[in-house]
């Protein structure tokens, strides 16, 4: 008896799904004889140590910008220096600063130690070049030198998790500062 045309079908699926196999199982057995050849691996030449590049500017071997106590509150102390004191002058005070709060020796610096250890949690020193912009972070009328933030230093000591952590920024404008060294590095 003739096959239906779906019984044909049928075989030469079946035909063709055993063709595919076995030619599946050739390669495979042909690339099992043949075996990996995979390179050699390289003999690793010895390391170097790693060294990090420090992120901060060097300390600066200058003496700090001298100045004065312009004005405090309960946290924060504003500093007032020459008005033609540099940037370079600027980071050695806030070296002081951190000095100072490592060695408890702000009296030295005419800022009262007392009023630095009892800071809850932390206090903050504002520096400013000449007194003309000083008072704006005080101030309750109109801003002495416009709306933005004028001070050429920050130095913070302490905050709400760590009582003696300290930083230190020169400011450059509203939108940049350089950080003077790293403020959660532990103390010594």
């Amino acid at each position: 008896m003739p096959k239906t045309s779906t019984a044909i079908v049928h075989d030469i699926s079946v035909i063709s799904a055993k063709l595919r196999l076995q030619a599946f199982a050739s390669i495979t057995a042909s690339l099992l004889l043949l075996g990996c050849k995979s390179a050699p691996t390289p003999a690793t030449a010895p390391t170097q140590p790693t060294t990090t590049k420090s992120t901060y500017p060097p300390r600066p071997t200058i003496t700090p910008a001298p100045f004065r106590v312009f004005h405090t509150t309960d946290n924060s102390i504003t500093l007032v220096t020459a008005d033609n004191a540099t940037d370079e002058q600027i980071e050695a005070t806030l070296w002081q600063l951190h000095d100072a709060a490592h060695n408890h020796t702000f009296a030295q610096l005419h800022i009262p130690q007392q009023f630095v250890d009892k800071r809850d949690p932390m206090i903050w020193f504002h520096i400013y070049r000449g007194a003309k912009c000083a008072d704006e972070k005080y101030t309750t009328g109109k801003l002495p030198c416009g709306p933005s933030y004028h001070a050429a230093g920050d130095y913070t000591l302490g905050s709400f998790s760590n009582k003696d952590r300290d930083d230190g920024v020169l400011l450059h404008g509203e939108d940049h500062q350089t950080e003077l060294w790293n403020p959660d590095a532990p103390t010594r």
